[in-house]
C-alpha cells in the first residue's frame, strides 16, 4: 500500500469519473472523487436525461393532435410546465442520490467541494489538502457565451431546466445539437421560437441531406430558423431583451438563449500553475493513455474536447481503469461511435457522412430513402423520414448509416452494432426485416440514389 491518502483521486463525479471511481474501487483500489455539485455530472443533472424528458413531454403534443384520427377524443388543450419542472427535477434528485450511493457503496469516498491541483500528487478541496498516487480530471465541461456587449442578459442550456415559467416567445442562437434539440422541444410546447446560425446550414458534421431534411420539417412544425444570421448585441427593455442582429435588424423576446458551444471546464482548478499543457482550445492535452504532461495526471471526458458523449466518457473511464489496475494497454477507438440529436424530427448516425465518405474513398454508393411511415398515413400529421446508407463501393462495407425520424437513437443503435463488426451492403440485403415498421426501411434499399468515382458500365 502507498504512502499517499488515496490511490486514486477524482476529480469531478459526472458520467466518466463514476464510471472509474467504481470500476477502480471494485478492485481494491482506494478511491476519492470531489464534487462541487451534485453526483451525476451535466448528463444526469443539466444535460442529457433532463433533455430527453422534456423531449417526451414535447412528444406529447404531437401525440394528442393525432390521436383523433386513431379513434380517440383527446380534449387536452393545456400544458403545465410547473408539473414538467417540478416531475423532472424529483427524477434528478433521485438518480442523482442513487449514483452517489453507487459510488460509496462500491468503496469509493465522496468528497463535496471544488477540487483544486495542487501539485503531481496533491488536491486541495477547501482548505483540506490530500495527496494521491494518481489524480484524475473528470470536471466536465460548461456553457460558453458569444462575446458581445449585453452577454450577461443570455442564458445558457443549463438555466432552461429551471425557468420559473415558460416563455411565450425565445430566441435560440445556436446551429448545435443542444440549439436544435431546445428549439423542438420549445416549439412544441407552445413557445414562440426564433432559432438563428451564422452559417448557411446547421448541424455542422452531420450529413448535408440529414441538414437540408431536419430544417424543412423543423420550419414546417413551426420553428422560425433563420440561417446566415447572428446576434452582435443584447439589451434589457421594459418589452423584454432586445437582441441585434448582423443584418442590422433586431428582435425583441421574453428569453435568449445562447448555445454556442462549451469548453472545458478547468476554471479554479489551478492546471496551468502546476504544469498541465492545455491545447490551444483550452482542453487538457492527454497522450493516447490519458496521460497529462504531468505522469501522475490522468483526464478525459468532456475536458479533453475529443467526443463530448456520454458513453465516450465511460468508455475512456472504463478504457483507463483496465490500464492502470488490469495491466492492458489499452487506447481508445473513436471510430463508428454512433449519436443522437432528440430534436423533432429525431436523428441519429454512425459512421461516415456522404461527403466524409467522398473523401475517403474513391468510389462511394449512396442509399437514400425519403417516406411517410405507416402511422403517418392515418394521422395525416405530414411527417417524414429519411433514411441513408453510404457505401464503399469497392469493398461493398457500409460506412455510413443516417435517420431522421421518430426512435432514430433506437434504430441506429442496433446499425451501430452491424458497422462495427463490418457489415457489408449483400449482408443489408439478405437480412429479413420485420414488418411492418420503418426500420425495415434499411435492408430493402436496392436501388443506388448517387454513385461518386464509379464509372458507368
Amino acid at each position: 500500500m502507498s504512502n499517499y491518502d488515496y490511490d486514486l483521486f477524482i476529480i469531478g463525479a459526472g458520467s466518466g469519473g463514476v464510471r472509474a471511481a467504481r470500476m477502480a474501487a471494485a478492485q481494491g483500489v482506494r478511491v476519492a472523487v470531489a464534487e462541487y455539485s451534485r453526483p451525476g455530472g451535466t448528463c444526469v443533472n443539466l444535460g442529457c436525461v433532463p433533455k430527453k424528458l422534456f423531449s417526451y413531454a414535447a412528444d406529447y403534443h404531437a401525440f394528442i393532435a393525432q390521436a383523433e384520427r386513431f379513434g380517440w377524443n383527446l380534449a387536452v388543450d393545456s400544458f403545465s410546465w410547473d408539473i414538467l419542472h417540478d416531475n423532472t427535477s424529483a427524477v434528478l434528485e433521485r438518480n442523482s442520490n442513487f449514483i452517489g450511493n453507487m459510488v460509496e457503496q462500491a468503496g469509493a469516498e465522496i468528497i463535496h467541494g471544488h477540487a483544486r491541483l495542487s501539485g503531481p500528487h496533491s488536491v486541495t478541496v477547501g482548505d483540506k489538502a490530500y495527496s494521491a498516487e494518481r489524480i484524475l480530471l473528470a470536471p466536465g465541461g460548461t456553457p460558453q457565451y458569444p462575446d458581445i456587449p449585453g452577454n450577461e442578459y443570455l442564458k445558457s442550456s443549463n438555466d432552461m431546466f429551471s425557468l420559473p415559467c415558460l416563455p411565450r416567445q425565445m430566441l435560440i442562437v445556436g446551429g448545435g445539437y443542444i440549439a436544435c434539440e431546445f428549439a423542438s422541444i420549445l416549439n412544441a410546447l407552445g413557445v414562440k421560437v426564433i432559432q438563428i446560425y451564422r452559417k448557411e446550414l446547421f448541424l455542422r458534421g452531420f450529413d448535408r441531406d440529414v441538414r437540408e431534411f431536419v430544417a424543412e420539417e423543423m420550419r414546417r412544425l413551426g420553428v422560425d430558423l433563420r440561417f446566415n444570421c447572428d446576434l452582435t448585441a443584447v439589451s434589457h427593455t421594459a418589452e423584454g431583451y432586445q437582441a441585434s442582429l448582423n443584418d442590422g435588424t433586431s428582435i425583441t423576446t421574453d428569453l435568449i438563449l445562447a448555445a454556442t458551444g462549451r469548453r472545458p471546464n478547468i476554471a479554479g482548478l489551478g492546471l496551468e500553475e502546476h504544469g498541465i499543457e492545455l491545447t490551444a482550445s483550452g482542453a487538457v492535452k492527454v497522450d493516447n493513455y490519458f496521460q497529462t504532461s504531468i505522469p501522475s495526471v490522468y483526464a478525459l471526458g468532456d475536458v479533453i474536447d475529443r467526443v463530448q458523449l456520454t458513453p465516450v466518457a465511460l468508455a475512456e473511464a472504463m478504457t483507463l481503469v483496465r490500464n492502470l489496475y488490469q495491466g492492458t494497454t489499452d487506447s481508445m477507438d473513436y471510430r463508428l461511435i454512433p449519436s443522437a440529436v432528440f430534436s423533432h424530427p429525431n436523428i441519429a448516425a454512425v459512421g461516415l457522412s456522404e461527403e466524409d465518405a467522398i473523401r475517403q474513398f474513391a468510389q462511394v454508393d449512396v442509399y437514400l430513402s425519403k417516406f411517410t411511415p405507416l402511422k403517418h398515413a392515418l394521422s395525416r400529421s405530414g411527417d417524414k423520414y429519411l433514411m441513408k446508407l453510404v457505401v464503399d463501393h469497392q469493398t461493398d462495407r457500409v460506412v455510413g448509416a443516417h435517420m431522421v425520424g421518430e426512435h432514430a437513437g433506437e434504430t441506429i443503435q442496433g446499425l451501430a452494432i452491424a458497422l462495427k463488426a463490418g457489415a457489408t451492403k449483400k449482408i443489408f440485403d439478405q437480412t429479413i426485416g420485420i414488418h411492418p415498421t420503418s426500420a425495415e426501411e434499411f435492408v430493402t434499399m436496392r436501388s443506388v440514389t448517387r454513385r461518386h468515382g464509379v464509372k458507368a458500365d
